[in-house]
């Protein structure tokens, strides 16, 4: 069972932080919208105002259906900031099936870029909301982990709790 903690700092924003499986999650947004997930061990945080906002209740509801096995994918007010193409990139990331992966070179392919696999690598790493865009089922090719903004051990773990098979 996850545990949640309201933390407050600053003045733009409010975050939340939830304990998962994985570690704690920073949950941050406004009254609006869930703008970031911060991963176990990721910095950069925006400041935060004294009340915690419904979007990041809802945000913290749903990744704690995740973990416990019954939400497959997600129904949250996102204010993602990013361009265009990072923006195309994470949009193609939430029709990648729970518990299925893709490689770089066939995530290219679906953005309408295909000989651009470093690119659409890039977008992925800046995903500002991890799970929720589930960059972690994104694999180098052959199948292989590749980098996670949350560590590779992180990665290996959600892929775990979906079902998904890795290559070699």
């Amino acid at each position: 069972m996850t545990k949640v903690r309201d933390d407050h700092i600053g003045h733009d924003t409010v975050r939340l932080s939830l304990d998962t499986p994985i570690g704690v999650l920073v949950l941050v947004g406004d009254d609006a919208a869930l703008t970031h997930v911060r991963l176990p061990g990721t910095t950069g945080l925006p400041g935060t105002r004294t009340r915690v906002s419904a979007p990041l209740r809802a945000a913290a509801a749903q990744l704690e259906e995740y973990f416990s096995g019954a939400r497959t994918s997600f129904a949250l007010p996102l204010a993602p900031r990013g361009t265009p193409f990072q923006l195309a990139v994470w949009n193609a990331l939430t029709k990648i099936p729970y518990g299925e992966t893709i490689t770089y070179g066939e995530l290219a392919r679906r953005v309408g870029r295909p000989a651009a696999p470093r690119a659409v690598g890039q977008a992925n790493g800046a995903n500002p909301l991890p799970i929720v865009y589930p960059c972690h089922r994104v694999v180098a090719a052959g199948g292989r982990l590749g980098g996670y903004g949350g560590g590779t051990e992180t990665k290996r773990r959600l892929l775990a709790l979906e079902g998904a098979t890795l290559g070699p």
